[in-house]
């Protein structure tokens, strides 16, 4: 990939936000100042569903206890037991039509809160946070 220099003067505050996190992350300047352009520049509209992009576009935006709260979500206990009741009956016996919308319901459903739930954890690591966690499925 071309790289192109840029000059940009910060303000003072901003510049000592961005050491910080680059100290905390054991990073450059200049990787957390990448990162953080990257981060607040929508992503292309033809890599993501509307539905989906629209999901993610703002998270940015939340404040760091939002974040978590969007890192920890998940899909409501019901949903979870009938989207795994399709995966056995499709492999059991097949699904109906009615079977495979609410599968292609549920899946699409599944995908955002996943989509959610993962672009929110990059932005906390982003902002020095412990993310480890998360993947492992309980709180320290």
């Amino acid at each position: 990939m071309a790289v192109q220099a840029v000059t940009v003067n910060l303000p003072e505050p901003l510049y000592e936000r961005l050491a910080r996190r680059a100290q905390k992350t054991q990073r450059t300047v200049e990787a957390e100042l990448v990162d953080a352009v990257a981060t607040s520049l929508p992503d292309e509209p033809d890599e993501l569903p509307v539905d989906m992009a629209e999901a993610i576009a703002a998270l940015h935006l939340l404040d760091d206890e939002d974040l978590w709260r969007a890192a920890r979500q998940s899909l409501a206990p019901e949903k979870a037991a009938d989207l795994e009741e399709l995966h056995i009956k499709r492999q059991s016996e097949g699904l109906s039509a009615s079977d495979i919308e609410a599968l292609a319901t549920l899946m699409k459903e599944y995908t955002r809160i996943m989509l959610v739930r993962s672009r929110s954890a990059a932005l906390l690591k982003q902002r020095g946070h412990d993310v480890s966690w998360l993947h492992q499925g309980h709180e320290p």
